[in-house]
């Protein structure tokens, strides 16, 4: 109760002092000078705004399809004219103070006038410029409140109370104040770091000269720089001893000795992968565990796989290095596939490899390189001939390309065109019908036979 009767005491002294103030500056006439002034340099900027602004735009702007460095900064450029108002307006007052405190000897008014006018520019930027969510969340909440506290004077006062707060955390103090403005520069810190990770990591992959496992690298590696540099900073800010930083780099070390094996090892993996480049983004693997599929992510802990009917598969990053993997694809290099067919017993098997093999050539996907199409006799089965035909291809034999069934489409119709049967099992049944022998005379016939 005591805290809350000072607070209202101090906005009770407060408002008395604006009131007291607001009443002399109706009765100046330095005052109304300095307001005439205020009014004189917002209609001066507004009419230099007018002119300059068409200017600005035609200078700045990029001719339609122009890319690069520089076009990329003159469009950034071009989203802060709506500053450019209240902006000079702020310079102009600036100029009027100091005239004023020179004729006059005090510049209240005009000091209240120029601390508006940043007020307005601080609107005009969270309403007009910022376009991210994050970036305008913390402008209304954050950049707006404090322009509006400098604006009436309140922003020492309530800094000040708020420094003078402490709160503990075990031995550890920190003000308010302190840990306001870390959490305020710990979200704007990784905010930009996140921004700038994504640029940086579209640059590297846009690289075409770098393969594909140093750009994934170069991304990671690029990551971990920018939100370490982020959190030594933010420490920084908050007033931490960086000291504070290797005792927590200790332990660290002691809980990955502990408990953390698995993943540092596959940590420590992932960079190995990256660094060797035999399996990258891309390539269809298979494991010995039964994982197989397309590498379509590779992270720091894991490689993510998508089968071919398109599940996606978590593989710790350990498990390509300490067991066997097989990489079908190898930045799309050409594969190898067999097709089984039958025929029957009475084709002149002589005829089938000329049928079948330029019937499997035609086909668009095969390749003629390292080695065209090539029937082969399998053996001699029970009721066919059996027959293989080994083509290659440019990818792999999954659900996206399925290149085993068009080869047997091409391989039935082949046959069929020439009128060679492909024969279904069959077996040969002997029925034996005997009669069975006559009994000798005067013999009785066997009990339960009948008549």
């Amino acid at each position: 109760m005591g805290g809350q009767s000072d607070m209202m005491a101090q906005a009770s002294a407060w408002l008395d002092w604006a009131w007291q103030h607001a009443l002399g500056w109706l009765t100046s006439p330095a005052a109304w000078s300095q307001l005439a002034l205020l009014v004189l340099a917002w209609g001066l900027a507004h009419l230099a705004s007018k002119r300059l602004a068409p200017v600005i735009e035609r200078v700045l702007t990029p001719k339609d399809g122009a890319s690069g460095l520089f076009a990329t900064l003159f469009r950034f450029a071009l989203r802060f004219l709506p500053l450019l108002l209240p902006l000079l307006a702020y310079g102009l007052t600036a100029v009027g103070e100091g005239l004023t405190r020179a004729a006059f000897g005090s510049g209240e008014v005009i000091a209240f006038g120029k601390r508006v006018f940043l007020l307005l520019a601080a609107l005009a930027l969270v309403r007009q410029v910022l376009t991210d969510r994050f970036l305008r969340l913390l402008g209304r909440y954050v950049l707006i409140p404090v322009a509006a506290l400098h604006t009436f004077g309140l922003l020492e006062p309530i800094t000040g109370w708020l420094d003078a707060s402490q709160v503990n955390l075990g031995n550890i103090q920190f003000s308010v104040l302190a840990l306001i403005r870390g959490a305020i520069a710990g979200s704007l810190l990784f905010w930009l770091g996140g921004w700038s990770n994504r640029q940086s990591a579209e640059y590297i992959k846009a690289q075409p000269e770098l393969r594909p496992a140093t750009r994934e690298l170069a991304v990671k590696a690029v990551e971990v720089l920018i939100f370490g540099a982020a959190f030594l900073l933010l420490m920084s800010i908050m007033g931490i001893d960086l000291t504070a930083v290797a005792v927590l780099g200790g332990a660290l070390g002691v809980g990955i000795g502990l408990g953390l094996q698995q993943i540092a090892a596959n940590f420590i993996s992932g960079i190995i992968l990256l660094l060797e480049g035999q399996t990258t983004v891309g390539d269809y693997v298979e494991l010995d565990g039964g994982e197989k599929g397309t590498i379509v992510k590779m992270t720091a802990r894991a490689c993510v796989l998508e089968t071919f009917d398109g599940k996606w598969i978590v593989v710790p990053n350990e498990h390509f290095i300490t067991s066997r993997v097989v990489n079908y694809s190898d930045q799309g290099s050409a594969n190898r596939y067999e097709a089984a067919f039958s025929v029957s017993y009475d084709t002149d098997i002589n005829l089938v490899p000329g049928i079948i093999t330029p019937a499997v050539a035609a086909l668009p996907f095969v390749l003629q390189k390292p080695d065209g199409p090539d029937c082969e006799l399998a053996g001699f089965g029970e009721s066919s001939v059996d027959f293989i035909v080994e083509y290659w291809v440019s990818g792999i034999d999954d659900g996206k390309n399925k290149y085993a069934s068009h080869v047997l489409f091409a391989i039935w119709n082949a046959l069929k065109a020439e009128g060679i049967e492909m024969p279904f099992p069959q077996r040969v049944v002997h029925i034996r019908n005997e009669a069975p022998p006559k009994p000798a005379k005067g013999a009785k016939p066997a009990k339960g036979a009948g008549a």
